[in-house]
C-alpha cells in the first residue's frame, strides 16, 4: 500500500511524537501530560507525518523563526526540526517527500531562508541546506589556566558579577540575546516558550537539574552577560576534588563581560575543569587564558544550515563593508530559488535585481547561504570545485564582500 504524506491531526499527534521518539532511539513511550504540553505548542498546519495505514513513520515539524544577518538585520526563516523516518520506512523517499511538501509551503508564504541543524552532515546538501555557522567545545584544565585566585569573582575593569536565579535571568535575558543577534549573524530568537523551559518552568522532557545562574554588570550597572552552568561531585583516590563546570548557556556582548564570565568559572573553588558548551569557533576563550594550552578542543562541528528561498532577500538583507557588483549564476535543482542576480552592494546598502548579464560566480544555492553569513571564502569554495569563477578574480572580490570580522554564532539547537 502507498505511504500519505500529510498534516497530523489533533488525534493523531500522540502517535506522531511515538514514532519521534522511535527514530531518535529514545523510549518509545509518551504520557498524556507530555503529549499534551507539546501539543499546545505545535502548530499542527506545520506536523507533517507519514502514514503506512493507520501507523506514523515518519515525522517532520517547521516553526517561524528569526535569524540574524551580517550588520544585524534578521530574516524570516522556515525553521525545520524533529524529522524522522522509523526504520522499517527508510529509502523510500519519505524525507523527500515531506522536505519537498514543506519547502513549497515556506517559499509561499514568503519565508526567505529554511533553516535545521543536521544530526547527520550528508543528509541535507541534496535538499539545497548549506552549514552557515560552525561550532566549538573546550574543555578548560584549570590548574593549568595559570589564572589569578585573588582575582576571583572581582572583574577587571569595575563591572561585578552576581548570582541570581532563573526569574531574573527570564527578566535580564532577552535583551541582552538580542544586543548579541545585533553583532553576530547567524543568531536565531528564542522566543517566551524558550526563555521558560531553559530555566526550569514548564514540562520538561527530561529531568530538570536545577543550574547555577551568574550575571555581568557593567561598572554603570548595565547587564553586559549571563551564565547558566552545573556541576559535577567528584573527589578522587586522594580526596582531591576533580569536579567539572559544565555551561549551558553563556551570553556575552562586550569583551569585558566574556571576560569576567570565564574567569568566574575559572576560579570557583572545586572546580578542576570547565566544559564551555558550544561556542563561535573564533570565542574568545582560549586567549583569554594566561596558558590558552590549557582549553582543549573538544568539537568543531557545523551548526546552523541554510537554504536560500529568496535570494534577493538573503542578499539585500545583511551589510557589506567595501563597495563592489557581482553576478552570480544560482543553481538550484528543485527551482525554488534559481537565476541569475546581479548584486551591487556598498556600506550604504545593497541592491540585488534579476539579470541576463554575463556572471561572475556560478555556484549552488547551498553556497549562497554559505557565503551571505559571511563564514566561508569563496576562493576556498572555488579550490573545491563548489564555485565556478567565470570571471577571473570573482572569487576574491566576492570574499571582500562576503567575509566578516566576526564568524557567525548560533547558540541553540532546535
Amino acid at each position: 500500500m502507498s505511504v500519505d504524506v500529510r498534516a497530523v491531526t489533533e488525534s493523531e499527534f500522540h502517535d506522531w511524537q511515538r514514532a519521534l521518539r522511535t527514530g531518535f532511539l529514545k523510549v518509545p513511550v509518551v504520557s498524556d501530560e507530555e503529549a499534551a504540553d507539546r501539543l499546545a505548542r505545535t502548530d499542527l498546519a506545520r506536523t507533517l507525518g507519514a502514514f503506512d495505514r493507520d501507523r506514523v513513520v515518519a515525522t517532520f515539524r517547521s516553526f517561524r523563526q528569526e535569524v540574524s544577518t551580517v550588520g544585524g538585520g534578521s530574516l524570516t526563516a522556515d525553521a525545520i526540526t524533529q524529522v524522522t523516518v522509523s526504520p522499517t520506512h527508510r529509502r523510500r523517499g519519505l524525507l523527500s517527500r515531506m522536505m519537498a511538501a514543506d519547502l513549497a509551503a515556506a517559499k509561499e508564504r514568503g519565508d526567505a531562508i529554511a533553516t535545521l541543524i543536521a544530526a547527520e552532515y550528508p543528509i541535507y546538501g541534496r535538499f539545497g541546506f548549506g552549514p552557515a555557522s560552525w561550532a566549538a567545545e573546550w574543555s578548560v584544565d584549570v590548574n593549568r589556566a595559570g589564572l589569578d585566585p585573588r582575582r576571583s569573582g572581582r572583574p577587571e575593569g569595575g563591572g561585578r558579577i552576581d548570582l541570581t536565579d532563573g526569574d531574573e535571568i527570564r527578566r535580564v535575558g532577552p535583551e541582552v540575546y538580542r544586543r548579541l543577534a545585533g553583532v553576530r549573524a547567524g543568531v536565531t530568537d528564542r522566543d517566551k516558550n524558550r526563555w521558560e523551559r531553559s530555566t526550569g518552568l514548564g514540562h520538561q522532557s527530561d529531568p530538570w537539574r536545577e543550574p547555577y545562574y551568574a550575571v555581568y554588570r557593567s561598572e554603570a550597572g548595565e547587564v553586559e552577560g549571563y551564565v547558566a552552568y552545573t556541576a559535577d561531585d567528584r573527589w578522587d583516590d586522594a580526596k582531591r576534588p576533580v569536579n567539572t563546570a559544565t555551561v549551558r548557556d553563556l551570553i556575552a556582548v562586550t569583551p569585558a563581560a566574556e571576560r569576567a564570565l570565564w574567569h568566574y568559572l575559572c576560579s570557583i573553588d572545586w572546580i578542576a575543569s570547565v566544559r564551555s558548551g558550544y561556542r563561535a569557533p573564533d570565542d574568545l576563550l582560549p586567549l583569554l587564558l594566561p596558558d590558552p594550552r590549557a582549553a582543549r578542543m573538544l568539537t568543531y562541528a557545523d551548526m546552523l544550515w541554510v537554504r536560500v528561498l529568496d535570494v534577493v532577500r538573503v542578499l539585500e538583507g545583511r551589510t557589506y563593508p567595501v563597495g563592489e557588483s557581482l553576478v552570480l549564476e544560482v543553481r538550484d535543482a528543485d527551482g525554488l530559488a534559481g537565476g541569475r542576480f546581479r548584486l551591487d552592494a556598498s556600506p550604504a546598502g545593497a541592491a540585488c535585481v534579476r539579470t541576463t548579464g554575463s556572471a561572475d560566480l556560478a555556484l549552488d544555492v547551498a553556497e549562497v547561504g554559505t557565503l551571505a553569513f559571511g563564514d566561508e571564502s569563496a576562493v576556498r569554495l572555488s579550490r573545491l570545485g563548489r564555485v565556478e569563477e567565470l570571471t577571473p578574480g570573482a572569487a576574491a572580490r566576492a570574499d571582500l564582500l562576503f567575509r566578516t570580522p566576526l564568524r557567525p554564532f548560533s547558540p541553540d539547537v532546535f
